[in-house]
C-alpha cells in the first residue's frame, strides 16, 4: 500500500508527499529530518490517501502540487480549517 499524505506547516502552507510507510515518513517530517519541512516545524498530518501502488501515489502526489489539483486540495483545507474553528 502506497499513500499520499498532506501536512499543515507551521505558517499555514500544505506540504503533499508520498511514502510506502506513513508513520515512519511522518516521524521525520516530525522531528525535522526532512529538509522541505523542517524550517515549518511543528506539521500535522491533515489526511491522507491510500493507494495500491507506488506508481498511482507519485502521480495522484504531482496532481496535487500542480495546478487544479493543487487548488482542489487547497480549498479542502480551507473548508476543513474553517469548519475546526468554528467547532471550537
Amino acid at each position: 500500500m502506497w499513500y499520499v499524505y498532506f501536512l499543515q506547516l507551521r505558517n499555514g502552507d500544505v506540504y503533499v508527499g508520498s511514502t510506502n510507510d506513513l508513520r515512519r515518513r511522518f516521524e521525520s517530517h516530525r522531528s525535522g529530518y526532512v529538509t522541505s519541512t523542517k524550517a515549518y516545524l511543528p506539521v500535522t498530518l491533515k489526511s491522507y490517501i491510500a493507494v495500491e501502488t507506488e506508481a498511482n501515489a507519485r502521480q495522484l502526489e504531482r496532481y496535487f502540487k500542480i495546478g487544479s489539483g493543487k487548488a482542489f486540495a487547497g480549498k479542502r483545507f480551507l473548508v476543513a480549517l474553517m469548519a475546526a474553528r468554528l467547532s471550537i
